[in-house]
């Protein structure tokens, strides 16, 4: 970033306020001083001021100099160009839609446990299962549902064992910051901490890198994103699913996306609901977002195309590609060429494109929409 000390007030307004704020949590995990909260109620999903004596635009730290929020945002001033020289050594070039990648393949795990509770062949289970087992990570931030799961909300945690990333694995479809799991991860010493999070949460460890945002962005050292166009309120179970459809929270056993909400419950019972009826519950934090394909993860994962059992995956570093080599060299996972399946790809491409388009007029020149667009 320019030499200028931005700070919370900036990052307040030009963010937080503007409806460029995707929740990720960033700058609350970054904060030095702890004066920044986070409000997942009724919705907002945005991080907030709490220091007494100044008001919620303002903090005291930032007044002294304090810059570390505004050097954890993924959406605070030219981001993106910034983690795409940090990561890639160059920006994208015009048909990069999807951001830049070194392979694209089909994998999927090999153990049947981690295939059956994950989504789409339990990939990113085995990922971290991989890791842990081989000392490559310490903890992983995921999310789990809260409770015995029949909310179905959506909550932050850590997984340092095979139990823990088997209880987390599978999609939710609402919000989880993932990233709020870090202090709890920092609390039984973890050093090397992998972030499982959607694509707006996983521009938070390069930008934090690239901005030297501290101790936070050398400790996140595996970034696993997952491919997003948008997550929902958590108002869509009792406003749709159940007044329409009669399908309480409760009785969902899992749900997926592939063209429209698919929904697997308890009592054997599948059911479809067209993703258009869907679409008045989408989160505002995701109405601005451009990324759609997780272009700043060492891994991007999502599970579309036409093989439900096989994840499309996006290995775009070093880290990635070493550890991809590493779980398929040691039979954890299968891999096949992206090309089995050029009907993914084009619809990965597509998607970015058009989600690409949301990022506002008025956010900064360098826009997502105007770099490699």
């Amino acid at each position: 970033m320019p030499p200028e000390k931005f700070q919370w007030k900036h990052l307040y307004e030009e963010v937080v306020m503007s409806g460029l704020c995707t929740g990720c949590a960033g700058c609350v995990i970054a904060c030095p001083h702890d004066v920044l909260g986070y409000n997942d109620a009724e919705g907002v999903y945005r991080p907030f001021q709490f220091e007494e004596g100044w008001g919620p635009d303002n903090c005291s730290h930032g007044e002294r100099g304090c810059t570390s929020c505004t050097r954890a945002c993924p959406r605070f001033r030219a981001w993106e160009p910034e983690i795409d020289e940090f990561m890639f050594g160059r920006v994208r070039e015009a048909g990069e839609v999807a951001g830049v990648a070194k392979d694209i393949v089909l994998a999927r795990a090999t153990d049947p446990v981690l295939q059956e509770v994950g989504q789409d062949g339990g990939l990113v289970s085995a990922i971290l299962l991989y890791a842990l087992e081989h000392d490559v990570i310490d903890a992983a931030l995921v999310s789990y549902l809260e409770g015995d799961g029949s909310t179905w909300k959506a909550v932050p945690g850590i997984a340092r064992t095979k139990e823990e990333i088997i209880a987390s694995a599978g999609s939710r479809y609402t919000y989880s910051a993932n990233t709020l799991a870090y202090a709890d991860a920092i609390e039984t010493g973890a050093e090397r901490i992998a972030l499982v999070g959607m694509s707006c949460q996983s521009s938070v460890p390069p930008v934090m890198k690239q901005r030297k945002a501290g101790k936070v962005a050398r400790r996140l050292s595996l970034n696993i994103g997952l491919l997003c166009s948008k997550t929902f309120d958590d108002a869509i179970f009792e406003e749709l699913l159940d007044a329409k459809y009669g399908l309480k929270r409760a009785e969902i056993k899992k749900m997926n996306i592939k063209g429209r909400l698919q929904l697997w419950m308890h009592d054997g019972r599948y059911v479809e609901v067209p993703l258009k009826e869907c679409h008045e519950f989408t989160r505002e934090g995701c109405k601005m977002c451009p990324d759609f394909a997780a272009e700043h993860a060492d891994i991007s994962t999502g599970g579309i195309g036409a093989f439900n059992d096989w994840t499309l995956t996006i290995v775009r570093t070093d880290v990635g590609r070493e550890l991809m080599a590493g779980l398929e060299r040691d039979g954890w996972i299968e891999v096949r060429p992206g090309d089995d399946d050029p009907g993914a790809i084009e619809l990965m491409n597509k998607l970015a494109k058009k989600q690409r388009m949301r990022w506002p007029d008025f956010a900064t020149v360098d826009a997502p929409r105007l770099v490699g667009a």
